[in-house]
């Protein structure tokens, strides 16, 4: 199998990939042709089908694995796939842990690293949350080590919830030996503790899509009812504390039109913003670097809202 990321323009493809997503659409012309998400473990690749109806293409939908024959061509600086035939698989045809992207860094390594973390804090009452939920809570556990960060943008694939907690996570150590004002056992806490509410917006590959309760209410606001939840199991557990760490998880995002409820009104709360905004974007970079055939220019990109640039120059 020739994986996604290994594709280069004038590659021809036979193959089975997995439908992500499958959207119809018209040309200016008025013609019907297929605009759809193909995914492996790598990653996804955009795939054009511009004759739908046409003998060779089977009907098919999101989740389905297709039997891919095309041409791989490159369009704005990214590869695409123009595909020719499509045949929808039977289960026994394909290996599902192939088309599942996954971290490329080791999950039980980042975990316990993690885990070691949590061994540095010294606030009683906020060792004792993090523990209640990355020591004692199997399920939650579970949902967060095998969940993504996103559904886009940025550590969309399994394990991406994880590295991406834990990249946060020693930024905000760093920022702590720099600026010693800064109260590490809190802002460490939020850190680990910014996205879990992540584990109930989405769900599990191979879907990892928003779940209703993602839709209503949304990371943020489950992941500080969630932290409200576990201190009731603490005893004594101060209550401006609490306050403290779901202000945290409540202002993470820094501005309204970013989805914060609160906007950071303490130091830790504005560090968190911070690390949070720079290990999204370095890995969104480095997905988008990751992707693209051609240096130069690749076009104005809405989330850095400007256009971006790969030199590929060896320094």
């Amino acid at each position: 199998m020739k994986f996604l990321k290994d594709l280069r323009p004038g590659d021809r493809i036979a193959d089975i990939y997995m439908c992500k997503h499958k959207l119809s659409a018209t040309t200016k012309n008025g013609k019907e042709y297929f605009s759809v998400t193909l995914q492996d473990k790598t990653g996804t690749v955009d795939a054009k089908i511009w004759e739908p109806n046409s003998e060779g293409i089977d009907d098919f939908d999101d989740a389905d694995y297709l039997d891919i024959f095309g041409e791989v061509t490159s369009f704005n600086g990214a590869i695409q796939i123009n595909v020719k035939r499509a045949r929808k698989c039977h289960e026994g045809e394909y290996d599902p842990a192939l088309y599942l992207p996954v971290s490329s860094k080791d999950n039980d390594v980042m975990y316990k690293e993690l885990l070691g973390i949590i061994g540095t804090i010294e606030n009683p009452y906020l060792k004792k949350l993090l523990e209640e939920f990355f020591v004692q809570d199997e399920n939650f556990i579970n949902k967060f080590r095998k969940s993504s960060a996103a559904k886009t943008v940025h550590h969309g694939f399994i394990g991406g919830l994880l590295e991406h907690t834990l990249s946060v996570t020693k930024l905000c150590d760093y920022y702590c030996k720099s600026y010693p004002v800064l109260k590490r056992d809190l802002l460490l806490t939020a850190a680990m503790c910014h996205d879990i509410g992540k584990t109930r917006e989405l769900s599990l590959f191979p879907t990892n899509d928003y779940t209703d309760e993602g839709q209503f209410l949304g990371h943020i606001v489950i992941g500080a009812e969630m932290i409200n939840d576990k201190v009731k199991n603490i005893n004594g557990f101060p209550t401006l504390l609490k306050q403290e760490i779901i202000h945290c998880i409540l202002a993470h995002h820094g501005e309204y039109e970013y989805g914060s409820p609160k906007k950071p009104s303490i130091i830790e709360a504005v560090a968190l913003n911070l690390a949070d905004n720079t290990d999204a974007k370095m890995e969104t970079f480095t997905e988008i670097l990751n992707n693209i055939t051609e240096p130069g220019w690749q076009g104005y990109n809405k989330l850095f809202e400007t256009n971006l640039y790969d030199s590929k120059l060896d320094i």
